[in-house]
């Protein structure tokens, strides 16, 4: 099985190195009671695609004209989600366990790469930009890839690869509807 590196054992006392130190220096620059609370709200609203899902059958719901298609990006919102539990029982890596992160929310397994609430805002953020007509995109990605580190459940690479995955899932998708 692949497994990806995350340095010295995560159960070091030491100092943090690589992206532990990366994710304990970025979740001490961004955690305040605030941020907690917003990244714990994004949290449950993308854990397991739910939100995003909910979102594409009110577009489908409200624009008649264009129903199939929001059934489409819904669709492909839970299919990205699924490919990223799949590429995860892969890869197989552990989520950030060290004790300069402090873990913020509850997750549903124990696996880290990539990250599904990445994927599945960014694969909707693609497809749901498509429908709408504006730039999803910078206003929804960027807060969720940052809610995974604040809540340190997720080392950076994670949530880039998560956002990349769902970026080429919505896009490939993106692309059929516009065939059509």
């Amino acid at each position: 099985m692949a497994r990806l590196s995350t340095g010295p054992s995560m159960l070091e006392k030491g100092a943090p190195t690589g992206e532990v130190a990366v994710l304990a220096k970025a979740q001490g620059v961004l955690k305040s009671e605030v941020t907690v609370k917003a990244a714990r709200g994004l949290s449950h609203f993308g854990e397991h695609s739910a939100g995003w899902f909910a979102l594409g059958l009110v577009g489908a719901a409200v624009d008649k004209k264009r129903r199939k298609d929001w059934l489409v990006a819904a669709a492909g919102v839970v299919g990205a989600h699924a490919a990223s539990i799949a590429v995860k029982r892969v890869v197989r890596r552990p989520r950030p366990d060290h004790p300069s992160v402090e873990v913020l929310v509850s997750t549903p397994s124990k696996l880290s790469f990539p990250s599904s609430h990445a994927t599945s805002t960014t694969a909707a953020a693609v497809l749901y930009s498509g429908l709408t007509g504006r730039n999803l995109v910078p206003a929804l990605v960027p807060p969720m890839l940052a809610s995974r580190l604040v809540l340190g459940v997720h080392y950076p690479t994670d949530v880039l690869a998560g956002a990349a995955l769902g970026g080429v899932v919505g896009g490939l998708i993106r692309r059929k509807l516009k065939r059509r």
